[in-house]
């Protein structure tokens, strides 16, 4: 079992090759009650500890979930078993899970424990790492939130063999991110012939660690890990979330590099190398043309917008992020129409 210690606003260990049950009796211990959220879609994976302080919330599957009616069931559910501080929230799923999970906690009682048990890659290695919580906002993705970090999060790697391969490929968008702006280790180890999953999650957690533990409030740095998540972010809205967040970002990637190509000396060679790798796991990296004046609009609504201006995280080389943070219409139409079909 590897661990790696996050740097927060509290320190915490990220477990990667724990057993989830194993894990949970030792949480049961701890607390005196423990809300235990699972989707719908994966109760028949998980086991569950049969205690009498251990309560199940399961809420709908995927995006859906995250959304101002599941976290009122949530709030419901915590009243009615009389929730305190000596309590905690155990979420036990992907990243939509962790994400609603983690707001919860943070707004119990202004902040009680939760545990993060990420059963996909995507939730692996990003959402689930970081203390960033919330729910979308009609008006956009992530729009409430708090920063509120787990109290341990168990990676068990048997759950990645319940995956459908479109979930492992929507999680390696995010890998293949942090190999992009910190580690290109990663690029190396996803170019091989076998995959080293368990090297590959500790290096990409690695990343997001290093990260959060320099800039824990987003106040700069952390804004590398936005890399491809602007116009990613728009397009999963787009979409109606009928792409997965990593699928969505993977296109944001190629936008990305082309943009940092065209603003920041990206070499063609490594914008190619950008789509080489998302194809190799048969992600999306082009989106419709006539899409471009709906995705502004979106992007124009995004969090990390100032004085109107949309501002993009891009590369001068691998492992070298730059903020783009004038980029003119006519820059972003031009790497847009790169990736449009």
């Amino acid at each position: 079992m590897k661990r790696i210690s996050v740097k927060a606003e509290n320190k915490y260990q990220v477990l990667i090759g724990d057993d989830h049950l194993d894990a949970i009796k030792r949480i049961e211990k701890e607390h005196n009650q423990v809300l235990i959220l699972i989707p719908q879609s994966l109760r028949k994976f998980v086991k569950l500890s049969s205690s009498k302080n251990a309560h199940v919330l399961m809420l709908p599957n995927g995006e859906v979930q995250k959304d101002v009616k599941s976290a009122n069931r949530v709030w419901r559910e915590l009243g009615k078993l009389n929730f305190s501080r000596q309590d905690c929230i155990i979420a036990i799923g992907g990243g939509a899970t962790t994400d609603l999970a983690g707001f919860a906690a943070a707004t119990w009682l202004r902040g009680i424990a939760w545990y993060a048990i990420p059963t996909s890659l995507a939730a692996m290695v990003d959402a689930s790492i970081g203390g960033k919580t919330g729910i979308n906002a009609d008006s956009g993705k992530n729009l409430i939130g708090s920063f509120h970090s787990p109290k341990k999060v168990i990676i068990d790697l048997k759950f990645l063999q319940t995956l459908p391969e479109r979930d492992i490929s929507a999680g390696m968008a995010e890998v293949i991110k942090s190999g992009f702006i910190r580690d290109p280790k990663i690029l190396k180890l996803l170019e091989a012939d076998v995959l080293d999953f368990e090297q590959i999650i500790y290096r990409s957690i690695k990343v997001k660690s290093k990260v959060v533990g320099r800039d824990f409030k987003e106040s700069k740095l952390r804004e590398i890990l936005n890399y491809g998540h602007t116009l990613g972010h728009a397009i999963e809205k787009d979409s109606k979330y009928r792409l997965r967040h990593g699928e969505a970002v993977a296109i944001g990637l190629v936008f990305a590099a082309e943009l940092s190509q065209i603003l920041g000396g990206l070499s063609k060679s490594e914008v190619e190398r950008h789509r080489s790798l998302l194809k190799a796991f048969n992600l999306p990296i082009t989106y419709p043309k006539s899409k471009l004046a709906t995705l502004i609009k979106i992007m124009q609504a995004d969090k990390k917008v100032k004085a109107g201006r949309i501002r993009f995280i891009g590369l001068s080389r691998v492992g070298k992020p730059i903020w783009l943070e004038s980029v003119s219409k006519a820059d972003i139409t031009r790497a847009y129409e790169r990736i449009a079909k």
